[in-house]
């Protein structure tokens, strides 16, 4: 390919709505566990203690950095340099939230999807657009703020004395069999054995009663979490009117390329035969050198007919799609590329038609836009099954620059992939090269459709 580009240097278009998460049910689940019987022999309890723990030191790094960013936007925001990181900071709950999100599978195995959209546009400022626009991202600012002044505070208390106290209360006989008496907690002077198992035996009942108020912390933060930085009912609504945006564009595509075809049938093919049937007319009419001169402007006339039907047929559904699968076809849509075209598919089997038919008009629009806009001396395509996705990558070595605002049909393409609940993502900047890639799930394809 030309150029390297990682994946997340990507703009992505085509996600779908996901299944909103029902925290009613989760909550109810968490308290019902909370209340069993033989919570103390599960892994609850020590999963719940992990999550506080870990909780505190996350806060209290989370702290650290915000503490110091906050400072250097104030001291150079006084010479303008400093106001882009104060922005930024608007921004911080972001990165926690994706971290806190993948932290509850530490006491909750479900997985809380993210709120946020995904950009219709490619570039920094279209992303930050849209996520200052988005109420997730204050959402998850808010949830921050509670962490790094409230919640790690609190559970690092909770576990110092909820756990490190009975322990150490437990560690009362061997710490007298060491030092012969020592003050447990500052607070108990222990100077006989007695008095060792006595606090060894405290320790041990507190620590098994402590760990249901540590469990109900653990579970009220992780409630908490889900909350403020999971997908709600609002965000769904989004995504769907986003979805619906994007059916009607797709409406109003399919609209368009029927008017095509009419408009290509009615002034191509469809004068191609009326000229042929009235030359024939003629010739009917006519005998001896003239009538052959007639036949053959009409043999002419309709090979020009066919020749003008076959390329609205290739431009409806290919021919050689349906007969040789997707690597062939894009073959032949490179070979007709007036740009020079690598082609590397190496795929195992057909794939379902709605699959192959995409990926060919993504192909093929992909290199028109190359030979229109790129002024590329060489593209590529490259194309692999995934696991149980296709991915094809389209890149040229062209000036870069490609925008979905700028009417070059790749909302269109974003639109015709998500229908098959793909993705498209592309990496243009200013100067190239450009990388095109879409990811179609196969296993989800109904080949009934």
């Amino acid at each position: 390919m030309p150029g390297h580009t990682r994946e997340g240097d990507l703009a992505c278009w085509g996600a779908l709505p996901r299944r909103p998460y029902c925290h009613k049910v989760r909550s109810q689940a968490a308290w019902q566990a909370l209340t069993r019987r033989n919570l103390l022999v599960t892994l609850w309890p020590w999963r719940s203690i992990v999550y506080l723990m870990t909780s505190a030191v996350v806060g209290a790094i989370i702290l650290a950095v915000v503490l110091v960013s906050l400072v250097s936007g104030a001291v150079l925001a006084l010479v303008l340099v400093g106001i882009p990181l104060l922005v930024v900071l608007g921004l911080s709950g972001i990165p926690v939230g994706a971290l806190e999100r993948r932290r509850l599978w530490i006491i909750d195995s479900e997985p809380v999807e993210s709120p946020h959209r995904v950009p219709d546009q490619p570039g920094l400022v279209a992303w930050a657009r849209l996520r200052f626009g988005e109420q997730a991202t204050w959402r998850e600012l808010a949830y921050t703020g509670l962490l790094i002044t409230v919640l790690w505070p609190m559970e690092l208390l909770a576990v110092v004395y909820g756990i490190a106290g009975p322990m150490l209360a437990m560690y009362s006989p061997i710490a007298l069999e060491e030092s012969g008496e020592f003050r447990l907690l500052k607070i108990w002077l222990i100077d006989s054995y007695p008095e060792a198992f006595a606090a060894a035996l405290l320790g041990a009942v507190l620590l098994a009663l402590f760990i249901y108020p540590l469990t109900a912390l653990a579970v009220l933060h992780g409630i908490l979490a889900r909350l403020l930085l999971g997908a709600r009912e609002t965000d769904e609504a989004q995504r769907v009117i986003e979805l619906t945006r994007s059916r009607t564009r797709l409406v109003e595509a399919f609209e368009a390329e029927r008017r095509r075809i009419e408009r290509d049938l009615h002034d191509g093919a469809q004068q191609r035969l009326v000229s042929l049937t009235m030359t024939l007319g003629l010739a009917k009419l006519t005998h001896g050198d003239e009538r052959t001169d007639l036949v053959h402007k009409a043999h002419g006339q309709a090979k020009l007919a066919l020749a003008e039907i076959r390329d609205l047929i290739r431009g409806i559904h290919p021919q050689i799609l349906t007969d040789r699968g997707l690597p062939a076809a894009v073959a032949d849509v490179a070979d007709r590329s007036p740009v020079p075209v690598e082609v590397s598919m190496t795929l195992p089997s057909r794939l379902p038609e709605a699959v192959e038919a995409t990926a060919y008009f993504v192909v093929s629009e992909a290199l028109a836009n190359t030979a229109r806009h790129s002024d590329a001396r060489q593209a590529s395509v490259t194309g692999r099954m995934d696991g149980d996705r296709l991915v094809v990558e389209i890149g040229d070595d062209g000036v870069g620059g490609a925008d979905a605002a700028a009417g070059t049909g790749l909302a269109g393409l974003a639109d015709r992939v998500s229908v098959v609940n793909g993705r498209l993502m592309l990496s243009s900047p200013v100067g190239g090269p450009t990388l095109l890639r879409v990811e179609i799930p196969c296993a989800s394809i109904d080949p009934s459709r």
